[in-house]
């Protein structure tokens, strides 16, 4: 099944959100890239808030971001209403954001994955359903 996947990061995330944006078009997934485009310094918030904004909109199926660390791009994208942002390190982790916690935005820590895990976290994250259930009331409170 095709998606369409925003995908961003800033310096620290930038060779791995080419990486991972290549490997999900040679996939056949539709992947829109808000950037950063190099390995300049700059504030993650502004590629975090359009991936962001995408998926709160329903213009994307699902977004991708990478830092250094995951958690600023993370804190960023929970902001904006129904976004549900998870941090992952590895497949397991990746798994259960979405199993347990419908997260609909995958969160990359560069400096603590390689190219390899990382793009093994995305192909487990899309392919992995919500479980619903037990899960689906406590998704629902997470809303202010």
């Amino acid at each position: 099944m095709s998606l369409h996947i925003a995908v961003g990061a800033d310096h620290a995330g930038f060779s791995y959100k080419k990486a991972i944006a290549d490997h999900l078009a040679l996939l056949g997934h539709q992947v829109t890239d808000f950037g950063t485009y190099g390995l300049d310094s700059v504030d993650y918030p502004d590629f975090a808030h359009p991936v962001a904004e995408a998926v709160e909109t329903a213009r994307v199926d699902f977004g991708i971001l990478v830092c250094g660390s995951g958690n600023g791009v993370a804190i960023t994208a929970n902001k904006h209403d129904g976004v549900r942002a998870g941090l992952a390190w590895n497949a397991e982790v990746a798994a259960l954001v979405r199993q347990h916690n419908d997260a609909n935005v995958l969160c990359l820590p560069a400096r603590f994955t390689s190219v390899e895990q990382a793009k093994t976290c995305v192909d487990v994250f899309l392919k992995t359903p919500f479980e619903g259930g037990r899960h689906q009331r406590r998704v629902a409170k997470m809303s202010c």
